[in-house]
């Protein structure tokens, strides 16, 4: 009787490590799919623990916030904390995951911002105040500029930079004015604009129209090149746009044909699209957004999401999740269940800037499609944030809701700021330059794999 019941117990445990096993192997990730590997191993934030301030920053760490997560209103919490700008420390240096090396690529510029590289690997950077268009070629083996030019410039605070068509030898370099859309003709390789700047259209805000508020232009051609996509930020924080003509055809991002034909308002109630980018995979738009100040440290997320055609985002009677604020309180109602909730929400008052989709073979595999955005800094928020490049990982083109710290380091520990990311850009050989407004200079990341 003894042996059969240990016959019987035997069976039972060989029978429970097989059952065990198949209900393992059925639930384990495809060891091809080395993007779920790597990404499961990040450690991610959610909830209020996603709420979070740069000297928290670290690469590699991500977040997830919802819109559940968003505190109430707290106005009387909203304070002005601007950057205490310091000179670089001579031991500072930009942080990045571990395989990556950061080489300082050019310095001296003056007010840096947007970058665009060129399809025969030309880096175009808008030196916006000065109102000029740059152009890098090449890397020495020291890891600066082979060439630099003056591409163009009496401009009027430029910063969006397109070229068209797409393919090897675009024909014009198209440039995102504070007022205007304009274009310069090119031909693949030209340092220097090879003719004067053709007018295409007017755009909100700028000497020529009504002035003031968000002055940043973008500038990308739909995928097919049929459709040309201008970002206009808002004139004010939260002014009513029934009532305040200056915010005509504002907080929107405009359609155009390529000539220059107004078409139609694309998308609206987006605070201030400050980078756009046509997302490789989908071929949709996405936007890079600044949301409004105001209503506390934790309110309101800015934002990186996809761009639907006719899509209301909610400013400035409402935002994510339908959520009123205050300060329009019981206005439009009829809007509340068209608000969009974004892809991926930030934390507060970063200031989200330029956007891109890495398509390099540069980096690790799993960082292909994956989306970079950078993160210009706080103001309106106790706590500093941002001041960071942040990695957006994707899935079949489309957004898991989480951001990962990529770039950080530009603070120190006693609330000084070095280092302010604006514009971000992929060069031919996969690496990546980041411009930074803060030193006036160029950062190039590299991946070694050491």
């Amino acid at each position: 009787m003894v042996r059969f019941l240990r016959s019987q117990i035997l069976i039972c445990m060989i029978f429970c490590l097989v059952s065990i096993g198949a209900s393992a192997a059925r639930h384990s990730k495809d060891p091809k799919d080395s993007k779920s590997d790597t990404q499961s191993t990040n450690r991610v934030l959610t909830g209020q623990n996603a709420f979070t301030d740069a000297a928290h920053e670290s690469p590699g760490t991500r977040r997830h916030l919802t819109a559940n997560d968003l505190p109430a209103p707290k106005q009387d919490e909203s304070v002005d904390n601007g950057p205490s700008m310091i000179p670089k420390p001579a031991d500072a240096w930009p942080k990045a995951p571990a395989g990556f090396k950061v080489e300082q690529y050019t310095t001296g510029l003056d007010n840096p911002r947007l970058m665009r590289t060129a399809p025969n690997g030309d880096i175009f950077v808008a030196e916006s105040q000065p109102g000029k268009i740059l152009v890098f070629r090449g890397v020495t083996p020291d890891g600066k500029p082979q060439q630099t030019s003056v591409f163009a410039e009496g401009l009027h605070q430029p910063f969006g930079i397109a070229f068209y068509p797409s393919g090897p030898n675009p024909k014009y370099v198209y440039i995102g004015d504070t007022d205007g859309i304009v274009r310069f003709p090119y031909q693949s390789g030209d340092l220097k604009a090879r003719g004067a700047a053709e007018d295409l259209a007017e755009l909100p805000g700028g000497g020529r129209l009504r002035g003031g508020g968000h002055w940043t232009r973008d500038l990308v051609f739909s995928k097919d090149g049929t459709k040309l996509f201008a970002s206009v930020g808002s004139h004010s924080n939260i002014d009513d746009a029934d009532t305040h003509p200056e915010e005509f055809h504002r907080a929107d991002v405009l359609q155009f044909t390529p000539e220059g034909k107004f078409v139609k308002v694309y998308a609206w109630g987006i605070r201030n699209c400050v980078g756009e980018a046509i997302n490789p995979i989908t071929g949709e738009l996405w936007c890079s957004t600044n949301e409004r100040d105001g209503l506390g440290n934790n309110l309101v997320p800015d934002y990186v999401t996809h761009i639907q055609e006719g899509g209301f985002y909610g400013w400035p009677w409402w935002y994510m999740g339908g959520h009123q604020d205050p300060r329009h309180n019981g206005k439009h109602p009829e809007l509340q269940s068209k608000v969009i909730t974004p892809d991926i929400l930030m934390n507060p008052h970063m200031a989200s800037l330029e956007l891109l989709f890495y398509q390099g073979s540069q980096f690790p595999a799993e960082f292909k499609n994956d989306g970079f955005a950078c993160e210009h800094g706080s103001w309106n928020r106790a706590q500093r944030s941002g001041y960071e490049v942040v990695r957006l990982p994707m899935k079949n083109g489309r957004a898991t809701g989480e951001y990962e710290d990529f770039l950080t380091g530009f603070t120190v520990g006693d609330g000084g700021v070095w280092g302010r990311p604006v514009g971000i850009t992929e060069g031919k050989d996969g690496s990546l330059f980041v411009s930074d407004d803060g030193t006036n200079s160029i950062w190039h990341v590299i991946y070694t794999g050491k």
